[in-house]
């Protein structure tokens, strides 16, 4: 990385661009991995073809690997450094502080962000690793459905999939604005499509525990 470059990422504006860019990044992931997973309402074979195709591209896989983890570094990284600038320019709390532009999810970001990493770390230990509970590396379907059927595995991953909702509203409504997408004029259409984003993602991750917990998918 160049001097130049280095100065950018200095700055806040750098740090958030960084931030939007390494988001838009993690968000197509995130939907990807989504859409591949639900394939497991299509039956075990499907799931299991598309988890074999996967596995047969270890070159792309690996490179898609590397970029997601390259946008993960990224990411924390210039979050923690804008929270502990900001921290650094406002030393003395306001006595009285009105939340007009501040969100829950926003006020929740960090403490989110820590659940997101730890659910992370646990997935992969989980379904990637076969480290946790039953597995079959050639039967991901069978995978899939014996850990969900242990409840507090079900339980954490419900509650990853919400803090992952609110870090996704919030992220996308503050990408759009750093991306230049901040009029009044249209804030309510950014804001529909955080929201709808949020609701989608989360939807649809929390639908396969629910479906195996009900016995709908065994």
């Amino acid at each position: 990385m160049s001097k130049r470059n280095l100065a950018f990422y200095d700055t806040t504006i750098g740090k958030k661009a960084v931030m939007a860019v390494s988001g838009l990044i993690l968000i197509g992931f995130i939907i990807g991995h989504m859409l591949g997973n639900l394939q497991i309402f299509m039956g075990a074979d499907k799931l299991n073809a598309y988890a074999h195709l996967l596995h047969s591209m270890q070159g792309p896989l690996w490179g898609a690997r590397l970029v997601i983890i390259a946008a993960l570094i990224a990411h924390f990284w210039s979050a923690i450094s804008l929270t502990l600038r900001n921290r650094a320019a406002r030393p003395v709390q306001y006595q009285r502080k009105a939340d007009l532009a501040t969100t829950y999810a926003a006020k929740t970001m960090i403490f989110g962000g820590i659940i997101l990493a730890l659910f992370i770390v646990f997935h992969l230990a989980h379904l990637t690793l076969g480290e946790i509970g039953e597995f079959d590396p050639a039967n991901v379907y069978a995978n899939v459905v014996a850990g969900f059927q242990v409840q507090w595995i079900a339980g954490f991953y419900i509650l990853a999939q919400a803090a992952l909702a609110l870090h996704l509203y919030h992220g996308a409504w503050s990408f759009l604005q750093t991306l230049g997408a901040n009029h009044a004029k249209y804030n309510h259409l950014r804001k529909a499509f955080s929201i709808a984003l949020a609701l989608a993602v989360a939807v649809g991750n929390i639908s396969i525990p629910v479906a195996v917990l009900s016995g709908f998918l065994k």
